[in-house]
């Protein structure tokens, strides 16, 4: 776990020095793409429950609807020393999970009609573990930091595009090469950005993996996480944003190869992997 921790620190201070290296380069303030790009993400970051729960039609459920739910959720949840997270439910048949809300005390989690007709109680105990993984490891906080670092970066690039004639000084006026280099830079490193961004967010999923399997057993999330991939497989998500895709438990929608590259979502066999080496060590096999 003190791993995972600091390589999302490490790809962190790499994204943020991509930036500083941009601007260096520019010779302009960082400060300013930084509160650009802050903005709309401090808005998520704020309302995600809400505006996630309600593009896909979730309903918050009351106590009385789906009590041995909410009875597996508050179980997981008295584990991980937080209050009870809201239990919502997702009109969907793809089989899924996911978990929004700011911090414990304003926590959701969200399941699909889908995952409830797949998984038996155990595997989705594992699941609600997972989820509640993400909520103690405060990873929409991190991934919201990710997010206005990433898009500072394209702010960046997007400004150097459309006003790049501004930021060129003397000496590369006299030097295409150094402005050609410059170009190249502005023009890859959104893409090293992005990059870094799937790769924060394939390291939070490892993270969610150990501590869901921590707090109820690694191999009900090892089976669950099977099941998934397959479900998915069968009912992939047809409506819905792909912005939203590092939500979920497993990637919602149909991937090609070339998705797969640019997953939010590391390999689910290398998960599994994991969760069954885990089990070992924990003497839970």
């Amino acid at each position: 776990m003190l791993w995972e921790t600091l390589k999302t620190y490490l790809l962190l201070a790499l994204l943020t020095g991509l930036i500083y290296a941009i601007c260096w380069l520019l010779h302009i303030p960082p400060f300013f793409a930084i509160i650009i790009a802050l903005i709309p993400n401090i808005i998520a970051y704020f309302f995600s429950d809400k505006l996630v729960l309600a593009s896909y039609n979730a309903k918050i459920l009351e106590r009385d609807e789906l009590p041995w739910l909410h009875s597996i959720v508050e179980r997981v949840a008295r584990k991980a020393g937080i209050p009870k997270p809201k239990v919502a439910l997702v009109p969907i048949a793809t089989p899924n999970a996911f978990a929004t809300g700011r911090n414990p005390e304003n926590a959701v989690v969200a399941v699909t009609e889908g995952i409830l007709e797949l998984l038996s109680p155990e595997e989705l105990e594992g699941v609600i573990g997972h989820e509640i993984g993400h909520i103690i490891n405060r990873d929409i906080l991190i991934s919201t930091i990710v997010a206005t670092l990433a898009g500072a970066i394209t702010y960046i690039a997007e400004w150097f595009m459309w006003f790049g004639w501004m930021f060129r000084s003397e000496e590369e006026d006299g030097n295409p090469l150094e402005f050609i280099g410059t170009l190249l830079l502005i023009i890859l490193a959104p893409i090293a950005a992005t990059l870094i961004q799937f790769a924060i967010s394939r390291q939070r999923e490892f993270l969610a993996d150990e501590t869901g399997a921590k707090l109820t057993h690694p191999l009900w999330l090892a089976n669950a996480l099977a099941k998934l991939e397959k479900g998915v497989e069968l009912y992939p998500l047809e409506r819905g944003n792909p912005a939203t895709a590092h939500l979920f438990i497993v990637n919602p929608f149909r991937s090609d190869f070339i998705a797969k590259l640019f997953s939010t979502h590391p390999p689910t066999e290398e998960r599994i992997k994991r969760l069954l080496e885990l089990a070992k060590k924990m003497g839970r096999y």
